[in-house]
């Protein structure tokens, strides 16, 4: 009997009272970083004119954002191909930035370092959505 415990606990199907007592907070700042950014998700659509609730929706989320940046919705395709969809990702944030009127140094790091943080920048902060026609007028300054 002691052999099939001890067999099960190096196999992992046993819980392990150190990983159960650092997973548990970690799962809990986890969950509270995916609410905020959410948040700042649903806030940076409102301020776009579209619909908040579009965030908690897979890929029409991403659907929407294309349409705050300016883009075609057929782009979404384009985030499936490999490599490719890096190079989407940038552009796509760097768009969304410059249509908050923000530079594409910050839609660079929206996409990269600030990651999801970057939503809840825009949405919360207070920056105007001056739309995908303006991001030219931003280039220039």
């Amino acid at each position: 009997m002691l052999a099939a415990i001890s067999t099960l606990n190096m196999q992992g199907d046993l819980p392990n009272p150190a990983r159960m007592f650092f997973a548990g907070p970690f799962l809990f700042v986890w969950l509270v970083l995916i609410v905020v950014v959410l948040a700042g998700l649903w806030k940076m659509f409102e301020k776009a004119g579209q619909p908040g609730w579009a965030c908690l929706i897979p890929f029409y989320n991403v659907y929407i954002l294309l349409k705050v940046a300016g883009r075609p919705g057929w782009w979404l395709i384009l985030l499936f191909i490999p490599l490719v969809n890096i190079v989407i990702n940038i552009i796509v944030a760097i768009d969304v930035a410059k249509a908050f009127g923000q530079s594409a140094i910050f839609g660079f790091f929206l996409n990269f370092l600030l990651c999801g943080i970057g939503f809840v920048i825009l949405g919360f902060g207070s920056y105007q959505y001056l739309g995908p026609q303006n991001q030219a007028m931003v280039a220039r300054t």
